[in-house]
């Protein structure tokens, strides 16, 4: 028996990286899974990798309209939903003086915005089964600041200050919103970011001395979405070596 059978959760971002684990460990777990992604390809290849009746459709988190026909979709497919983890994300390193305001849009369009969109299309399905556990992907960037992503640690910082605002409007309705803040993590994203050197300093910098790989977020995720966490809502929860502590 698996923490989360005959659930059903919406994973954002699940194309790849940490997306992909937290949907791959979520289904692992028994919830059927739908993965969304603004790549179409990404999301059912997801998908299709964790068999049953998961699926995957494209979503793009920026636009109200893609994020309510997508809820639409597993509502009229499946008839409720059960765990929403938004983790679409995006950012492109560079000091604040360099950057551009449409820079600072698409940032906080994905990794802000999103996130209104989904709960604002998800929580009053909750609402009305008295049942649903949220995880929101954070980051320790929202939390301590991060140099070289001002706007994307603002995002996130608002991430984080959203999901304490949620918990405490939706726990009357029995709803769970928690978040996750994951540290350096070794994925496509983080390579993009820089090189060898960043990866060696901060090896040397997290107590672990190591990256973060993808499962450890989504294994932390998982426990927040089941019933084994039922008494925690409106907590930052960060995932980094400790790297972080706070």
């Amino acid at each position: 028996m698996g923490r989360l059978d005959e659930r059903i959760a919406i994973v954002t971002g699940a194309g790849q990286g940490i997306g992909k684990a937290i949907a791959e460990k979520l289904a692992a777990e028994g919830a059927t899974v739908i993965a969304t992604d603004v790549n179409e390809g990404t999301a059912k290849a997801t998908a299709d990798g964790l068999g049953g009746a998961s699926v995957g459709l494209v979503t793009d988190v920026t636009r109200r309209g893609s994020v309510d026909a997508m809820v639409e979709q597993v509502m009229d497919r499946f008839g409720r939903i059960d765990v929403l983890v938004n983790n679409a994300g995006w950012d492109k390193g560079e000091a604040f003086l360099d950057s551009e305001p449409d820079t600072w849009d698409r940032i906080i369009q994905i990794n802000l915005y999103g996130v209104f969109n989904t709960l604002k299309a998800v929580l009053p399905i909750m609402a009305e089964q008295r049942y649903g556990k949220v995880v929101n992907l954070g980051s320790d960037a929202g939390r301590v600041g991060s140099s070289g992503e001002a706007v994307y640690s603002a995002a996130k910082g608002g991430v984080i200050a959203f999901t304490k605002a949620m918990a405490r409007e939706m726990a009357r309705h029995q709803v769970n919103v928690n978040c996750v803040c994951p540290g350096p993590t070794d994925t496509a994203l983080f390579a993009s970011m820089g090189g060898d050197k960043l990866r060696d300093a901060l090896v040397k910098a997290i107590p672990f001395r190591r990256l973060g790989q993808p499962e450890d977020t989504a294994n932390t995720v998982a426990f927040l979405a089941s019933d084994e966490a039922a008494f925690l809502t409106g907590q930052t929860v960060s995932v980094s070596g400790g790297l972080t502590m706070c």
